[in-house]
């Protein structure tokens, strides 16, 4: 049962979380009224291209591509 808790899948699912996290927190930021702190904006998109770029990586570790 410990081996699932650190899977590779399940860690693809919490990173999965997590970007539809900063998803949200980002469009809610966005569609306020008043404009919000600028450098905490940048810092979630700087978090969420970071996670994508992680989900990609696993994904490819998962299941890589097939060759021609």
């Amino acid at each position: 049962m410990d081996q699932n808790l650190h899977s590779p899948q399940r860690r693809l699912i919490e990173l999965r979380i997590e970007h539809a996290d900063l998803d949200e927190l980002i469009d809610r930021n966005a569609a306020d009224e008043r404009p919000g702190d600028e450098l905490a904006v940048r810092r979630l998109k700087k978090r969420r291209l970071l996670l994508r770029d992680q989900i990609a990586r696993l994904e490819a570790e998962l299941d890589p591509p097939q060759p021609a």
